[in-house]
C-alpha cells in the first residue's frame, strides 16, 4: 500500500489552555508552523506525547481540521481511545478532514488479552476507510506483542505500524515481514532510530522532534546517506535520558518553553523537588541548545 507516511514526523505536543482542559488551539497551531518550518516529513497529532487522552473528541476533531487545512504536511492522527466506537468516530473524521493515516493502540486502561486486541484492530479496521497503523506503546498500555502484531498485519488491512517498544529483534521481524508484503514500519523509539534508518525503516514518529526538530532531521538525512551520526546521537541520548527521568511529557514542555513554544500548564502539578528538577532540567538545555543547533546544521 502506497503511503505518504514517512521520515520524521513529531510527535506534536497539543497546547492547553491555562485553567482548563480544552485544547489551545492557537498556541497548538504555532507549534505546528514551528515544526513545519524545520522541514520535518509530517505531524503527528494526539499520540502519547500529544496528551490524547486529556481532551474531548470534538477538541480533538477541531484541531485536526484545523491543522490540515494549515500544514502542507502529511497528518498521521492518533484515533484512539477506551472504547471502539470513540475510536472509529474519531477515525473517521481525521480521515474526513484529510489526514494520510490514523494510528490506533490497543484499548486502554482496562487490561485485555492478545485475542481481545487482535478483535479491537480488526473491527476498527474493518470501520475505518483511511490507511491504518497499529500503535505499540508498552510504556502507557498493554503491548502488541510480536506473534499478535505479525499476525495483524499479515491480513493485509493495515498501512503499518508504530512501535515505540524499541526491542531490535522486533524491528527486524517487522522489516522483514513489511519487505514482503509492502507496510511501513515507523519507530517512536527516538535513540535506535540512526541504526534503524541505515537498514530502511519508513521513518520515526518522534517526541524528542517536537522540540529538536532540526537533530532528527539531521539524524534522519545523514543516516540515510551512510553518514556518522555519533555526535548527534549523543546529544539525542543525552536529552531522552534527562527528559524520560520526568513524569511525561513534563520536560518536553520545558524545552519547547525554552524555544519559545507554549503549551500550557502540565495536567497534574508537580511536587516541589520534581519541580526544582526540572528548573535545573531548563538552564541546562538552554545552554546546550545553540551548540546542538549547530552541530545539525554543519554536519
Amino acid at each position: 500500500m502506497p503511503s505518504k507516511i514517512h521520515g520524521v514526523l513529531p510527535a506534536a505536543m497539543t497546547a492547553r489552555c491555562e485553567g482548563s482542559a480544552n485544547v489551545d488551539f492557537a498556541r497548538s497551531l504555532e507549534l505546528y508552523a514551528f515544526l513545519e518550518s524545520h522541514h520535518v516529513d509530517g505531524i503527528t497529532l494526539f499520540g502519547s506525547t500529544g496528551e490524547f487522552l486529556h481532551f474531548t473528541r470534538e477538541d480533538r476533531a477541531r484541531l485536526v481540521a484545523l491543522t490540515a487545512r494549515q500544514t502542507r504536511l502529511p497528518l498521521l492522527v492518533n484515533a484512539s481511545h477506551s472504547t471502539l466506537d470513540g475510536a472509529v468516530q474519531i477515525a473517521c473524521e481525521a480521515a474526513d478532514a484529510g489526514a494520510a493515516g490514523v494510528l490506533i493502540m490497543p484499548p486502554y486502561f482496562f487490561r485485555y488479552s492478545q485475542d481481545d486486541i487482535r478483535a479491537f484492530c480488526l473491527r476498527f479496521s474493518e470501520r475505518v476507510k483511511a490507511p491504518v497503523y497499529l500503535y505499540n506503546i508498552p510504556f502507557f498500555t498493554a503491548e502488541l506483542e510480536l506473534g499478535t502484531t505479525l499476525d495483524l498485519l499479515s491480513t493485509g488491512a493495515f498501512a503499518g505500524i508504530k512501535d515505540s517498544g524499541g526491542k531490535w529483534d522486533h524491528f527486524e521481524a517487522l522489516q522483514s515481514l513489511g519487505g514482503k508484503q509492502g507496510f511501513s514500519v515507523l519507530t517512536g523509539a527516538d535513540i535506535p532510530f540512526s541504526r534503524m534508518r541505515r537498514v530502511g525503516i519508513t521513518g520515526a514518529v518522534s517526541g524528542a522532534a517536537s522540540v529538536l526538530p532540526e537533530l532528527m532531521v539531521a539524524i534522519d538525512r545523514r543516516a540515510g546517506a551512510g553518514l556518522d551520526t555519533t555526535q548527534l546521537d549523543a546529544y539525542l541520548s543525552d536529552f531522552l535520558g534527562r527528559v524520560m527521568s520526568f513524569p511525561f511529557p513534563s520536560a518536553l514542555k520545558i524545552a519547547g518553553e525554552v524555544r519559545g513554544i507554549k503549551t500550557g500548564p502540565n495536567a497534574v502539578p508537580l511536587g516541589p523537588e520534581t519541580s526544582r528538577r526540572l528548573d535545573e532540567f531548563r538552564d541546562w538545555f538552554r545552554d546546550l541548545l545553540p551548540e546542538i543547533r549547530k552541530t545539525a546544521s554543519e554536519l
